[in-house]
């Protein structure tokens, strides 16, 4: 065996391969929110329903889509490896344990707080990505007069859509697409969905608290000059800021509808 081949095997390797899919997913996070936010725009879902079809259309993000999800798979696999390889290690529990004293919540729950995150991400994709691949989703057309920057917006129905279209006719821009944006009106009436997101989004806030920083230090950014700034990141960005806004959008459509 190779000196690469044993360090992929061996449970540092696990951890090295860990971080930098759980890393990535965090960048994927960032680029994920600031598409989203359009979903607050107060335009009846038209740049939202334009970006939806650039992000599942544009060749080099499609390329990236699958390396995200291979980055989740792979990061959930070898949790649930290295999860196993640890309880191996050690079958008996020591006598006294005060797990409180120890380390924080979410170190000690990654497990029950990545199974939330895994079930929240099949729910996600189920209710949109899925239907918005297998024409689960209704069309729509957007005529903004570029005059006066009035928009129509009518539900396009059967043989009325074809494809997604953009063009412009006589100073009037035609927008035909899938309504994403109406999908996501429709599922956030649900309140049962609501709440489900809601903790989800807590349970990715305590996830990327203690998942950001570990990943930093088993790359070994673990130095003091570093340490401050990876934890401002991994507390108020990935802790809050980005788990926040995600969690207003339900709450935002359930209780505007």
């Amino acid at each position: 065996m190779s000196k690469s081949q044993h360090l992929l095997s061996s449970s540092l390797g696990k951890k090295l391969i860990m971080s930098l899919t759980g890393l990535f997913l965090c960048t994927f996070l960032i680029v994920h929110l600031i598409g989203n936010l359009q979903l607050f725009y107060d335009d009846q879902g038209k740049s939202f329903n334009d970006y939806a079809h650039f992000m599942t259309h544009f060749t080099p993000i499609r390329i990236v889509s699958y390396l995200l999800y291979a980055s989740i798979v792979i990061h959930a696999i070898y949790a649930l490896v290295l999860t196993i390889q640890n309880r191996k290690a050690r079958p008996v529990r020591y006598a006294v344990y005060r797990g409180s004293e120890n380390s924080a919540w979410s170190s000690r729950n990654m497990g029950i707080l990545g199974t939330v995150l895994l079930v929240f991400i099949v729910t996600h994709m189920s209710n949109f990505w899925w239907k918005y691949h297998n024409d689960g989703v209704p069309y729509v057309e957007y005529r903004t007069d570029l005059a006066t920057q009035e928009t129509t917006v009518t539900e396009l129905i059967g043989d009325e859509y074809t494809d997604y279209i953009k063009y412009i006719d006589n100073d009037v821009e035609v927008l035909k697409a899938k309504d994403l944006y109406k999908q996501v009106q429709f599922t956030f009436k649900n309140w049962l969905l609501v709440a489900f997101y809601v903790i989800a989004m807590a349970a990715l806030s305590f996830h990327l608290i203690h998942g950001f920083k570990s990943a930093f230090q088993t790359l070994g950014f673990d130095h003091k000059k570093y340490a401050p700034v990876i934890r401002f990141l991994g507390i108020w960005l990935f802790g809050i800021i980005i788990p926040l806004a995600f969690a207003a959008m339900p709450l935002y459509f359930y209780f505007s509808s």
